[in-house]
């Protein structure tokens, strides 16, 4: 599929806090059609570091296409001839620096000084992130959504939905997330921001638009990166490998082994097109996840839609037991809950690179 990116714009938009953010914009691509009741769509929100690209290219020529491309598209699990499939970036979005993605948050220019916000930004929630896809779900004249999906804090987004606006969807599948986030979680999250604000160059989040603080934001997507994979793949993938072959790292303190070479590729990538300030504003959302008014448990007692729990053992970001206790507690409150273990090698990872062999199960559950 070749597909394209759209803009959402609202004049206005009254964040959890309280704050106005004036002249709000963010992307969302769509693939399928939505038929003549509008009854066929299904919302993808997307994980921490992603963006609305979930399937597809946007030139026959790119190299990779959207992460769940191999669920998303004709004939496949989720079927494009016959769902109509779309997914929006949040705000605060990682990637502000990518010319495909749309997002308003600490990088954009505040009407009111026209200079970047910085950290004058509204802290924002995954609250908000859903409140900005209802504008967009109602903008489009849906009323009832055929299933809300999505892996990693796109779980947390979808069980949020399934919590707040409980009759609104028929089925979510949350992959490779929890229902609740604890003190374990909300210190490694405050870890993957630590090294932004260890760098002078973050000036307190004051940094020039060219001048942002990349040693602190690769070194972030280094901890992110390591932690959201695992040591199957990581030992498989490099093993003892010398980042030069004649260069042992006994020899020498700059001296690297392979996979230090490699994840330190990926994260400065990845850090071309971030935002640091976005990163850490990304952080409290996640810390701060509620999915109701508790921000316990006890919230999904109220989600009423048919649900497929997908979780993966190894995952070293939301632990195998919680993803088990969050199927429970939605079980508790009598929605009809199934779960499948997700099987490969990537640890939290599994719920991007190892979804095909779940399709026809994917599959089932939303056509039933």
């Amino acid at each position: 599929m070749i597909v394209a990116k759209k803009i959402f714009e609202l004049p206005e938009f009254h964040a959890t806090g309280g704050r106005v953010i004036k002249n709000l914009r963010i992307g969302w691509e769509c693939y399928g059609r939505l038929n003549a009741d509008r009854s066929n769509a299904i919302l993808v929100a997307h994980y921490f570091s992603g963006t609305s690209h979930a399937a597809g290219r946007y030139a026959k020529d790119d190299v990779y296409p959207g992460y769940w491309d191999v669920l998303i598209g004709p004939g496949k699990a989720i079927d494009t001839d016959r769902y109509f499939v779309f997914s929006a970036d949040t705000l605060v979005n990682l990637n502000a620096r990518d010319p495909r993605v749309v997002t308003t948050g600490p990088a954009t220019i505040d009407p009111d000084t026209g200079r970047p916000y910085g950290l004058s930004f509204p802290p924002v929630t995954i609250a908000d992130f859903v409140a900005v896809q209802k504008a967009l779900v109602d903008h489009l004249g849906i009323r009832k959504l055929h299933a809300v999906i999505g892996p990693s804090m796109g779980g947390l987004q979808t069980l949020a939905w399934a919590a707040a606006y409980p009759g609104m969807m028929d089925r979510i599948m949350p992959v490779v997330c929890a229902g609740e986030i604890d003190a374990w979680l909300i210190a490694w999250l405050g870890l993957w921001g630590a090294p932004i604000r260890a760098d002078p160059a973050w000036k307190n989040g004051a940094y020039a638009i060219d001048a942002q603080p990349a040693a602190g934001l690769t070194l972030a997507l280094k901890l992110i990166t390591l932690q959201a994979n695992h040591g199957q793949w990581v030992d498989a993938q490099f093993g003892r490998a010398f980042a030069d072959e004649g260069a042992a790292p006994v020899d020498a303190l700059g001296n690297a082994y392979k996979v230090e070479a490699a994840i330190a590729a990926i994260a400065a990538e990845r850090a071309s097109i971030a935002d640091a300030n976005h990163l850490l504003y990304l952080v409290k959302a996640n810390q701060t996840f509620a999915a109701g008014p508790t921000g316990t448990l006890a919230d999904l007692e109220n989600v009423r839609a048919k649900t497929l729990f997908l979780y993966s053992s190894t995952d070293q970001v939301f632990r195998a037991d919680k993803a088990r206790a969050t199927a429970a507690a939605i079980a508790k409150g009598g929605a009809p809950v199934e779960t499948a273990e997700i099987q490969g090698p990537f640890g939290h990872a599994n719920g991007l690179f190892a979804m095909a062999p779940l399709g026809d199960r994917i599959a089932d559950f939303l056509s039933r």
